[in-house]
């Protein structure tokens, strides 16, 4: 059945960045479903015919590199986890460029790690890359470097990373696909329970609703894909979380019909520059303050001033990437800090005439200019 709020939102949307989890890529014995795959590259044609540009977020080389090593399961250390995505990945990327080269394109891989994401200028060039690749008969297929990737630079998984690649692009829409029917209102094992339509607002009471079961193959569940679209509504996009075994998911989506679950964006729109401060990457330190800086911040909209922050913890320099922490110990927002940690912690409770005394000069008067801060909550 058509609906005419997904039909707007389709209508609205110039890409679509189509994030495909293991599970719906990879058979029983952990082979690559070279089917399941040649449907769904079918059905991107279909899109880009509309005009429209297409980025495909794509799990499944650390799940084909098991099936191809005879591994007995998933691997639980890093250095065999790298292995499998080092054999599985190749032989991904050429089973979706071989179904993409049938309807005439490309398949362009773009492999990356978190410090693409939390340097600027790197985060730039992947913007760059995509803009440009769009010019051509080529469709992206991201993927997160695994052979390399350690802890620190870990995105965790690629939900995550497909929110983050959504905020790179103009009037973009997520689509999550995985191996449910969408967010259901209960247990979905349990037949009372319902696929829920629609979701008007983000509420983190959702992440109540949803099982905490994690993928069987892949390295997220739904409370990953939870946390992704909270990134992305909260940046002012929309997301579709449906079924990727459907043989015609995308070909229903892009019709407008009732698949899955819609969650709506939030009411405000951040621009590139605000997307990457508050939602790039997981911040170096935090900034606590108290219930006046609080209010300036999130009320007036304000910069952050030392007299407002109360404590400080992590070592981080200047420019990085800080929380701000409310009284209630409840994040509010992010910012790029003007002062390393071991002068933050110097300056905090103090006002701006004594910080010069304290410093040997004055380099800032705020310590989050407003121009570099993003609430969060």
């Amino acid at each position: 059945m058509q609906n005419l709020v997904r039909q707007e939102v389709i209508a609205a949307a110039r890409t679509l960045v189509i994030k495909i989890g293991t599970n719906v890529l990879s058979r029983d014995d952990d082979s690559l479903n070279r089917d399941r795959i040649a449907t769904l590259c079918e059905q991107i044609h279909r899109v880009r015919q509309t005009g429209r540009r297409v980025v495909v977020v794509s799990s499944g080389a650390v799940g084909a590199g098991i099936g191809l090593l005879k591994l007995p399961g998933r691997p639980t250390d890093l250095p065999h986890l790298q292995a499998a995505a080092a054999a599985g990945q190749a032989h991904l990327i050429r089973l979706y460029d071989e179904a993409l080269r049938g309807h005439g394109y490309h398949a362009a891989q773009i492999l990356c790690t978190g410090n693409d994401f939390k340097q600027r200028s790197r985060y730039l060039n992947i913007r760059n890359t995509l803009n440009t690749l769009f010019e051509y008969d080529a469709v992206p297929v991201v993927n997160e470097n695994d052979t390399v990737s350690v802890s620190e630079i870990r995105f965790g998984d690629n939900d995550r990373l497909a929110a983050l690649v959504t905020t790179l692009l103009n009037d973009p829409l997520l689509i999550i696909l995985s191996v449910v029917d969408g967010l259901y209102d209960g247990d979905p094992d349990d037949p009372d329970s319902r696929v829920i339509s629609q979701v008007d607002e983000w509420s983190d009471d959702l992440f109540q609703v949803a099982a905490d079961v994690r993928s069987k193959r892949g390295s997220g569940g739904m409370q990953s894909k939870l946390e992704a679209i909270k990134t992305a509504t909260a940046v002012g996009e929309c997301v579709i979380l449906a079924n990727g075994t459907n043989p015609t998911v995308l070909d229903d989506i892009l019709a407008g019909q009732e698949v899955g679950t819609l969650f709506l964006a939030g009411e405000r729109t951040l621009p590139a520059w605000k997307r990457w401060i508050g939602y790039s990457m997981p911040s170096s330190g935090r900034l606590h303050i108290d219930e006046g800086a609080r209010r300036a911040v999130c009320e007036r909209g304000t910069s952050l001033l030392a007299i407002g922050m109360t404590s400080v913890e992590g070592d981080f320099e200047k420019g990085a990437i800080v929380t701000l922490i409310a009284p209630d110990g409840i994040e509010l927002a992010r910012g790029l800090t003007n002062f390393g940690s071991r002068d933050a912690a110097a300056i905090a409770g103090k006002r701006s005439d004594q910080i010069e005394s304290l410093l040997g000069d004055l380099p800032y008067s705020e310590v989050i200019h407003r121009d570099n801060l993003v609430v969060t909550h």
